[in-house]
């Protein structure tokens, strides 16, 4: 009796950790829109700096973001709990975030920006995020983000300036653009899913 009850609790245990996961997936996917402002943002200042003023271009883009961010935020917030899952996610992105932040807006305000050394510690932050996050949600896609930007990191200390450049703009697009579109393009498939198994039980 004592060993099905403790099989039972172990079950439970394991089906509560798997609801968390799940449930870490399901977040980090509605908060795709963020990993597209984000790329988008980098874009612009990178396209402004090339152009015009590097000084002026990465803290003015960087506030801009951030600013536009809060506000969206403010305006998407779910119903749903908040898991312990859902909190570490958070915690990681928040931190690499604002990380990500002082790094590019000093870096260009005191003119120390160098593209190798540039391109390889904020590919090596969002590989550190991408693959942590991906660990805790055992989640595949975002693991082959991680690899995407550590190959991209490793590539841009053996080619020159202007490759080194390229290769993070492929890299952004595809391991920050590209995920941030897949994950509201998920969500909006559960959200469609949803309404249509609401609409069956009212019928």
């Amino acid at each position: 009796m004592t060993g099905n009850t403790e099989e039972l609790d172990l079950r439970d245990r394991l089906n509560l950790i798997e609801t968390m996961i799940a449930e870490g997936r399901r977040k980090t996917e509605s908060w795709g829109w963020t990993f597209v402002l984000w790329g988008v943002a980098y874009y612009i200042a990178i396209a402004w700096a090339a152009f015009g003023n590097p000084a002026l271009a990465w803290p003015v883009t960087m506030v801009a973001a951030s600013i536009l961010t809060g506000v969206l935020a403010s305006r998407n917030k779910t119903k749903r709990p908040e898991t312990t899952i859902g909190r570490s996610m958070m915690a990681i992105w928040i931190g690499v975030g604002i990380s990500l932040f002082l790094l590019m807006m000093f870096l260009s305000i005191t003119g120390r920006m160098e593209i190798h050394i540039g391109v390889a510690i904020v590919c090596a932050m969002l590989g550190m995020a991408n693959v942590t996050s991906s660990i805790i949600l055992r989640w595949k896609v975002q693991f082959g983000c991680a690899i995407g930007w550590w190959a991209c990191l490793i590539a841009a200390l053996f080619v020159s300036e202007a490759q080194a450049g390229i290769l993070f703009l492929i890299a952004l697009f595809l391991c920050q653009i590209v995920f941030g579109i897949y994950g509201m393009i998920r969500e909006s498939q559960r959200n469609r899913t949803i309404a249509a198994r609401q609409g069956a039980s009212n019928a």
